[in-house]
C-alpha cells in the first residue's frame, strides 16, 4: 500500500524558461498580455450570456461553461508562471503542485467533454432542427454540462491521488513551467508504469474518443449542409458551427500532439512551446473567435453598450 509519508520533497523547482534569461522580461509581458486578454474576453462572454435574454439558448449556455473553464484553466497556471518569470524564486510547494495538477486535469478533461457536447448541440441543430427544442431543452443541457464537469472532477481526483501518493525522495528540479502530469511522474522514485498506463487510458477515453465523436458529428453536419438546396441556407448553417470548429482545431491540435505523440519525437523545447499554446494562446483566441464570428454575440454586446450608455447619462 502506498503511504503519504513516503514523500520526502517539500517543494519542487520549476525551471520553466530559466534557460532564456535574456528573454524573461519579454516573455513576462507577452504572457501577461495574453492572460489579461483571455480573462477579459471570457469574462465578457460570461456577463453577456447571463445578462442578455437573446443569448439564453443552449449554444450560449455551453459557451458560458466553456468561458468559465478557460478562466479557471489559465488562472490555475499563469499567475504562478508570471511570478517565476519576475523572480529568481522558482519553487512551488509539493502540496501546491498537487493542487495545480488537479485543477489543470479537471479543467482540461472537462473542456474535452464540453467541446464534444457543443458539437452534439450543433449536430442536433443542423441535422434534426424540428427536434432541437425537445432534445436540447434546458434540463437536458444542464445534465450534459453537469456530466462534463463530473467527469473532469472524477478523473482529476483519481489521477492526482494516484500520482501524489507515489514516493518522491529524489531530485526536485522539473524542466517545465507548471506541474504537468508526465514531468511530475519523472520525479517519482518508484515504478510509474501503472501510472503511465492510466494516463494513456485517460488520453484515449477522454481526449481521443471525444475528438472522434466531434469528427463524426461534423461529418454528419457537413453532409447535411451540402444537401441543402439553397446556398444562403448552407452558408447560414455552416456559420453557426464554424467558430466551434476553429476552437476545436486549436485546442485538440496542440493537446493531441502533446499527449499522443510518440516518445521518439519528444523534446523539452517543443513541449514547453505547445504547453504555452494550449494554456495561454488558445484560451485568448477562443472568446475572440466566438465574438467576432457570431452575429448574435456582437448584437448582444452592442445592446449592452447602448444600455450602459443610456444608464450613465
Amino acid at each position: 500500500m502506498r503511504k503519504f509519508n513516503q514523500t520526502c520533497l517539500t517543494e519542487i523547482i520549476l525551471l520553466g524558461f530559466s534557460d532564456f534569461q535574456t528573454m524573461q522580461n519579454l516573455l513576462f509581458c507577452l504572457v501577461l498580455i495574453f492572460y489579461l486578454v483571455a480573462l477579459t474576453g471570457n469574462s465578457l462572454i460570461l456577463i453577456l450570456t447571463i445578462t442578455e435574454p437573446m443569448l439564453h439558448k443552449p449554444m450560449y449556455f455551453f459557451l458560458l461553461n466553456l468561458s468559465l473553464l478557460e478562466i479557471g484553466y489559465t488562472s490555475s497556471i499563469i499567475p504562478k508562471t508570471l511570478m517565476h518569470l519576475l523572480s529568481k524564486e522558482q519553487t512551488i510547494s509539493f502540496a501546491g503542485c498537487g493542487i495545480q495538477m488537479y485543477f489543470f486535469i479537471l479543467f482540461g478533461i472537462t473542456e474535452c467533454c464540453l467541446l464534444c457536447v457543443m458539437a452534439y448541440d450543433r449536430y442536433v441543430a443542423i441535422c434534426k432542427p424540428l427536434q432541437y427544442s425537445y432534445i436540447m431543452g434546458s434540463r437536458e443541457c444542464g445534465q450534459l454540462a453537469a456530466i462534463s464537469w463530473a467527469i473532469g472532477i472524477l478523473v482529476a481526483f483519481g489521477q492526482s491521488i494516484s500520482i501524489f501518493t507515489l514516493p518522491f525522495c529524489g531530485p526536485n528540479r522539473m524542466s517545465h513551467f507548471f506541474c504537468d502530469i508526465l514531468p511530475v511522474l519523472r520525479l517519482a522514485t518508484a515504478d510509474t508504469v501503472k501510472n503511465e498506463v492510466a494516463v494513456a487510458t485517460v488520453t484515449v477515453f477522454f481526449i481521443l474518443v471525444p475528438f472522434l465523436l466531434i469528427l463524426l458529428s461534423y461529418i454528419l453536419i457537413i453532409s447535411t449542409i451540402l444537401m441543402m438546396p439553397v446556398a444562403k441556407n448552407r452558408r447560414k448553417a455552416f456559420s453557426t458551427c464554424s467558430s466551434h470548429l476553429i476552437v476545436v482545431s486549436l485546442f485538440y491540435g496542440t493537446v493531441t500532439f502533446t499527449y499522443v505523440r510518440p516518445k521518439s519525437i519528444y523534446s523539452l523545447d517543443s513541449d514547453r512551446v505547445l504547453s504555452l499554446l494550449y494554456t495561454v494562446v488558445t484560451p485568448t483566441f477562443n472568446p475572440i473567435i466566438y465574438t467576432l464570428r457570431n452575429k448574435e454575440m456582437k448584437a448582444a454586446f452592442k445592446k449592452s453598450i447602448v444600455r450602459k450608455t443610456i444608464f450613465w447619462r
